[in-house]
């Protein structure tokens, strides 16, 4: 159960109260280093996948606690931004992105329940939303100037808009499922 996949994950949990202290010290310094532990976050998001496949370490609890840590560190960040900007500029796609992240986890424990979770599988636009997620929230936590705080506007709009593309095509894919007597 401890490989190095699954342990890049439980420190990638570890990581999340820590960014969220750092993050509301009151120093100058503090949003560097929040932006830099999200940072480091994000990269054991993609290696630990990219490990459990090359290195032929996938295992069950991998696959259950990878998507959770994700979400957690998403939606942690994202509520800090939105509490930090107080903006509906801020907030609303915080709130599209935590909704979509809600309703496709369950959309995915109901099919799995169908026995056709295949159908809901990560999507190569599940990916582009998340590294265009992380890139915006990095920028967003770092705010090292205003080139970089419109840049991470930019791609949080773009994440939001693959956010709610990506969800459709899997309510699409579920739809047969979800409409059946």
């Amino acid at each position: 159960m401890w490989n190095i996949p699954n342990t890049l994950t439980t420190f990638r949990l570890f990581l999340i109260p820590i960014f969220l202290v750092i993050f509301y010290l009151p120093y100058s310094w503090a949003f560097f280093a929040a932006a830099f532990i999200f940072w480091l976050a994000s990269i054991t998001d993609i290696l630990d996948g990219y490990l459990a496949r090359k290195l032929e370490q996938s295992t069950p609890f991998g696959a259950f606690l990878d998507p959770v840590a994700d979400k957690v560190m998403v939606c942690a960040a994202l509520v800090a931004l939105s509490s930090y900007y107080q903006s509906m500029y801020m907030t609303i796609p915080a709130l599209i992105i935590i909704s979509r992240e809600i309703v496709i986890s369950a959309l995915r424990e109901w099919m799995a329940e169908q026995g056709k979770r295949g159908n809901v599988a990560v999507s190569n636009m599940g990916k582009v939303k998340t590294a265009a997620q992380m890139l915006a929230i990095i920028g967003l936590i770092w705010q090292y100037d205003t080139w970089m705080m419109y840049l991470s506007y930019a791609l949080l709009y773009i994440a939001t808009f693959l956010t709610l593309s990506s969800m459709l095509q899997y309510l699409m894919a579920a739809w047969g499922e979800l409409t059946k007597n």
